[in-house]
């Protein structure tokens, strides 16, 4: 094979890759646009496995799913840790889903559906917010029942039923919203709050 053909290939296995969240985090139905991945030869799996159950159980948490305990919901698949979490998941499946699709409660406030992270979180209300780390969730619960509300807006306003990494790109680059803050400058709210 000459170079031509092998720079042909990589371009294109690039290009299929990048397009990969178009079609991967857009599984359609109630749930959509969502944080899942292609994993263990299942297409769509919600926070890389985590136990969706595993948070609500006294003492709850991250807990790493098994991916030979499995459900399907609105063609989304979640791994439980035990088969008991499994029965709970299907018999009241929305119960257990994380807001937003599973994305960073965060960044939602920003209308901008990306990361979440699934040892990140916080019970807020009776739901589960994820969010992209510690430094997110810190900032998001300085004001916690402004951010809900604004992530509600967004979310029910401009990303449920969009595609995730189109809506994502807009919002970072040229539709910011007016209130939008750089991670350093929210980094810097929640350390003056801390002193």
């Amino acid at each position: 094979m000459n170079r031509r053909s092998l720079a042909l290939i990589s371009t294109v296995a690039l290009a299929l890759t990048a397009c990969a969240p178009l079609i991967t985090q857009n599984p359609g139905g109630k749930i959509s646009p969502a944080n899942v991945h292609e994993m263990d030869g299942n297409s769509r799996v919600m926070l890389k496995g985590a136990d969706v159950v595993a948070y609500w159980l006294p003492g709850g948490g991250f807990k790493q799913g098994n991916p030979a305990i499995k459900s399907t919901f609105e063609n989304i698949t979640f791994y439980f840790s035990s088969a008991e979490n499994k029965a709970l998941f299907d018999k009241e499946p929305a119960k257990y889903l994380p807001e937003f699709g599973g994305y960073c409660s965060n960044g939602i406030v920003y209308s901008i559906p990306w990361g979440g992270d699934a040892d990140s979180f916080r019970m807020i209300d009776g739901k589960l917010y994820m969010f992209g780390g510690s430094g997110s969730r810190d900032a998001f619960l300085l004001e916690p029942q402004k951010n809900v509300a604004l992530a509600n807006k967004y979310w029910s306003e401009e990303i449920s039923g969009s595609n995730a990494l189109l809506h994502r790109t807009k919002r970072t680059t040229v539709a910011k919203v007016a209130h939008y803050k750089t991670g350093a400058e929210l980094a810097a709210e929640v350390a003056k709050a801390k002193k």
